[in-house]
């Protein structure tokens, strides 16, 4: 056992429960199979965790609106794993056989180090069948056809060396920005952080907000968000602020991290621009909430556009 995965899995009802064991069962295929911690008391957890043959942790802290608090996820993370490099895991994202092979490679070159990447968005309403010896060859046709890669700023997997986060702010988790901030942090470390996309295929199964009563509103842009914004600050950074590149030819220098600054200022100024140009699009006909979907989408942004 090399690696300690840790979740918080939402409740296993609806469509969850198809998209999370999916994940789960996924995580447990891998070689060498990892140790598998799941955290929280969301209907079906437990039961997942003595289903899998998974270690189940404690409750973890809240915020005053019932989110679960990055830091406090991390520390009993850190403290409970067996092994000295962990991996923190959304419990709708599918992992492949490469994903160990990256870990093991990466883990080999440095003894302190964050390995992160993109994710693969991609529509899957059904459980897989594992037992089909070729399930992961069809699942990459598949992603070869329908998947869509997610922004340098969507962030699902955090793999790290233990005591990499010891003072993590008070995040609510799944409420933007903390991910960017996880980057931000292990650069300023002066830790290695390596983008691993190149050479790692990891799967986001898309879903709705239905697990929230307030929306995909609320997630984005409520009191969660802006605080947990307000706390990221200037620290937060997308992968394009990676100091290296796992690809299929090794690791490799991150050359792209010397524009980022550039490309985020460009960025910024565009946006400006594009807010400022909404109410003529909206005199001229133009649908606001088109260009707003177009800008995002150009300028690889999640802003809520007036």
């Amino acid at each position: 056992m090399v690696i300690t995965f840790f979740a918080l899995p939402k409740a296993f009802q609806g469509r969850f429960e198809v998209i999370q064991r999916n994940a789960i069962t996924s995580w447990t295929r891998v070689s060498p199979r990892p140790e598998i911690i799941l955290f929280g008391n969301e209907d079906g957890t437990a039961e997942i965790a003595r289903q899998f043959g998974l270690r189940h942790g404690p409750e973890v802290r809240r915020s005053e609106y019932g989110t679960p608090l990055v830091n406090d996820l991390f520390e009993k993370a850190q403290d409970l794993a067996t092994c000295s490099t962990l991996c923190y895991v959304n419990a709708d994202i599918l992992v492949l056989s490469d994903f160990m092979k990256a870990v093991e490679q990466v883990a080999s070159w440095r003894d302190r180090f964050l390995m992160a990447g993109r994710k693969t968005n991609l529509d899957l309403d059904q459980p897989l069948v594992f037992e089909s010896p070729d399930w992961e060859t069809r699942l990459r046709v598949l992603v070869a056809k329908q998947g869509v890669l997610g922004m340098p700023f969507e962030i699902d997997y955090f793999v790290f060396t233990r005591g990499l986060y010891r003072s993590i702010p008070d995040f609510a988790i799944g409420r933007t920005r903390w991910d960017n901030w996880l980057i931000g942090s292990a650069r300023a470390s002066k830790a290695p952080v390596v983008d691993a996309t190149a050479a790692v295929t990891v799967i986001h199964q898309n879903h709705d907000y239905s697990h929230r009563p307030e929306g995909k509103a609320w997630i984005k842009f409520g009191e969660e968000a802006k605080r947990n914004r307000k706390i990221a600050g200037s620290r937060g950074r997308s992968l394009n602020y990676a100091t290296h590149k796992l690809t299929p030819q090794g690791i490799k220098w991150n050359a792209g991290q010397l524009y980022a600054p550039v490309k985020r200022f460009i960025r910024r100024w565009w946006v400006t621009l594009v807010q400022a140009m909404l109410p003529t699009c909206h005199r001229l006909g133009i649908r606001k909430e088109r260009v707003a979907r177009l800008a995002n989408r150009v300028f690889g942004t999640s802003v809520k556009w007036n």
